[in-house]
């Protein structure tokens, strides 16, 4: 079996699905952000194409759902279309199941989150004080705490915990999947130094490598981290000297093409990154590697959406676009692809040459409309 990524059109959102070379399954985030009955959305049925996806392989569950924050754009709809084991009331037939969670701690640890994310929160909860079906990423002070009053010490979970500067277990390029997954955020000391949870900075960073025929391939999954937690990714993983870690043919952008990924600075038009940032960019990026923007169409200069605050920022948008074209590398958007009015889920394969782009039909996964390869 082929490995590959896609990544669906759902908007300013994320869902990314990751086929490993032995047929395991790894979601990562579910954000059902289609308005419902609106046919003119032309934002995804995520649901419908996940399951329809699911069906063809024969299979009800995901070897792993990844939810690396609990903010809406990266979780809407998941308490309708999960089994959760702690509650008999999320478990009918049609729901689909989820063999491990990858959470990040501050999951478990966050009070006073409701819907979505108090499901999310709640199952996590329950796996961890089982002991079954989770990762737990990072061990701050406050995940202590919430073991302790339990009766439980980090030492009795240790095998349900993954820190930053580790590989989740179960994973090898050796073996039957071809990959493994090296984890970067969140950082324990990061989460300490703040009396709450900050959702976006305590969120999920990994990098993912497959490895085919020999050949390595390496993808970033990036979530909300601002510029500034990406430089202390950076600095941290060059201090033990693991720059191989952030080596990306293959890049999930942070926080949908926000200039605040790359600087406090929005520019006029390109946003300057502060060094850290750059070096990832421009350095680890390999040769004809591929930018995934998870978001609505780049804005025109001059335009309404060119004023919001909100992302995506045709400033980051300018840089990325430089340096891919200087590593003859393609930068794509979830809801421009290939066009805006009617986008397509992006899927990326992996094979023992590099990578290879294509589009395909919204509804059934797997059905080629277009291909173009990439050798990496």
């Amino acid at each position: 079996m082929t490995a590959k990524m896609t990544f669906f059109p759902i908007g300013n959102a994320d869902t990314t699905l990751i086929d490993l070379a032995n047929g395991q399954t790894v979601l990562v985030d579910y954000a059902n952000m289609r308005t419902p009955g609106d046919d003119s959305d032309p934002r995804c049925d995520l649901p419908a194409v996940l399951k329809q996806a699911l069906d063809d392989a024969g299979r009800d569950y995901y070897d792993v759902a990844c939810f690396t924050h609990l903010d809406t754009d990266h979780i809407k709809g998941a308490s309708e279309f999960f089994w959760f084991r702690h509650g008999a009331k999320y478990q009918s037939k049609d729901r689909i199941k989820m063999n491990e969670m990858w959470v990040p701690a501050a999951v478990i640890t966050e009070e006073g989150c409701d819907g979505d994310a108090r499901i999310i929160r709640q199952e996590a909860r329950y796996r961890l004080e089982k002991g079954k079906g989770i990762k737990v990423f990072s061990r701050p002070e406050r995940l202590h705490d919430f073991l302790a009053a339990r009766g439980l010490k980090v030492a009795d979970r240790a095998h349900c915990i993954v820190d930053a500067g580790q590989l989740v277990p179960g994973f090898s390029k050796a073996g039957s999947a071809k990959a493994e997954f090296f984890v970067h955020s969140p950082f324990a000391w990061r989460v300490n130094e703040r009396e709450v949870e900050d959702r976006n900075q305590d969120s999920i960073v990994f990098q993912v490598t497959f490895n085919e025929g020999g050949n390595d391939t390496y993808a970033i999954c990036g979530s909300d981290v601002d510029y500034d937690t990406l430089s202390k990714i950076v600095q941290t993983t060059k201090r033990h000297g693991h720059e191989s870690r952030l080596l990306w043919d293959i890049l999930k952008l942070f926080h949908h093409c926000s200039y605040l990924s790359l600087s406090s600075d929005r520019g006029v038009d390109e946003t300057v990154p502060v060094p850290d940032v750059q070096w990832l960019f421009e350095t680890q990026g390999r040769d004809v590697c591929v930018i995934v923007s998870p978001s609505d169409p780049i804005p025109t200069k001059g335009s309404k959406e060119d004023e919001s605050v909100q992302p995506p920022h045709r400033q980051a948008a300018n840089y990325y676009r430089r340096v891919l074209d200087a590593k003859d590398g393609e930068f794509k958007v979830t809801m421009e692809s290939p066009n805006r009015t009617s986008p397509k889920p992006i899927v990326i394969e992996i094979t023992s040459r590099g990578i290879r782009l294509e589009v395909v039909a919204p509804t059934v996964i797997g059905t080629i409309t277009s291909t173009s390869a990439r050798a990496g």
